[in-house]
């Protein structure tokens, strides 16, 4: 059990090294931190704290650094996450509200991560069996083709033209058109096949053809969108960071989609963050990296994740304060969408 002077110590180490990427010295610990003890205390301290494996000496005549187990108790004992400045929170609300589309927001959000944290952030894509049809729009074009329009809870957009076989003129489609929502209106994606199954046959007979090639249409861009998605962006910030693993083993990792499906599955409430620390990082390529990561959603139900992946050596609240933040914003974003 590490005690509140300690963990002071503890504290102080960390926020030192991670701002100078310089081992850290009792001397410069009691100039730079009012801890309120003597150096030849913040000796002794150092020396129980370095028996305990939360720090480490790398090399003889140097200051200590922190470990990963050392790293975990600080963010554990985080007394709170650094919240955004006014202004910060006016630049994300406003840059995440100027998305048009679903796409839009995924990549905003990705970007924006990139840059308020410096390091790689990773976003995922709602799946499939967390979204739920808002609308289905039926849009003449010409007397034979039609626009499929498919509206999600999610904010996604996904839109079909559909060549039909026979002139139909606006009230058939119309017809159609109201079935289709009072059938699918808050279906989850994965259940629409079993939803419309059977709505051909409650159509005169001769709507039957156009509704099962417009169901068609539907159902092949419903299994497009089967598949889980993530993307990732500022790849660039690592070349400015220090691994104890090589970066192309880290940029090797990144380009492994299951890799990353793997660390944001860790993230599955909405309320919390998740914090992977060096070697709990499931995965030998990553062990010199930690990742933050949050759940985004609407209401109670989480939809998907998003995090941020960096060297161990991060500034973890102000880490963990950005992807809180960013998280909240897509949630509100999307339930409003």
């Amino acid at each position: 059990m590490v005690d509140d002077r300690k963990l002071a110590v503890l504290r102080a180490i960390v926020e030192d090294y991670v701002s100078t990427n310089e081992p850290v010295g009792s001397k410069a610990l009691a100039e730079r931190h009012n801890l309120g003890v003597s150096p030849a205390t913040i000796r002794n301290d150092m020396a129980v704290l370095e028996e305990q494996g939360y720090i480490t000496q790398p090399h003889t005549s140097a200051g200590r650094v922190p470990t990963d187990k050392g790293y975990r108790l600080f963010v554990d004992r985080l007394s709170q996450i650094k919240p955004l400045s006014a202004a910060e929170r006016r630049a994300i609300e406003s840059f995440l509200a100027g998305a048009v589309d679903l796409d839009d927001v995924i990549t905003r959000t990705v970007r924006l991560l990139a840059q308020l944290t410096r390091q790689v952030a990773v976003v995922q894509y709602p799946t499939m069996n967390s979204s739920t049809v808002r609308h289905v729009e039926l849009i003449p074009l010409t007397e034979r083709r039609v626009m499929l329009v498919l509206i999600t809870n999610t904010g996604r957009v996904d839109q079909r033209v559909v060549e039909l076989t026979e002139v139909v003129d606006e009230e058939r489609i119309a017809h159609l058109r109201t079935m289709l929502n009072a059938s699918l209106d808050g279906c989850g994606l994965d259940k629409v096949p079993d939803a419309v199954g059977d709505l051909p046959e409650r159509l005169p007979i001769e709507d039957r053809p156009m509704a099962a090639m417009i169901l068609s249409v539907l159902l092949e861009a419903l299994v497009e969108r089967h598949d889980e998605k993530i993307v990732f962006a500022g790849a660039a910030n690592l070349a400015a960071a220090d691994f104890s693993v090589g970066l192309r083993e880290v940029l090797e990792a990144l380009e492994e989609q299951v890799v990353l499906m793997r660390l944001l599955g860790e993230a599955n409430d909405t309320k919390t963050i998740t914090v992977r620390i060096g070697s709990e990082v499931p995965f030998t390529s990553l062990r010199g990296t930690s990742f933050v990561a949050a759940g985004y959603g609407t209401g109670d139900k989480q939809l998907a994740r998003l995090g941020v992946l960096g060297p161990t050596r991060m500034d973890y609240p102000v880490t963990m304060g950005a992807v809180r933040a960013v998280a909240r914003y897509v949630s509100q974003i999307l339930a409003g969408s």
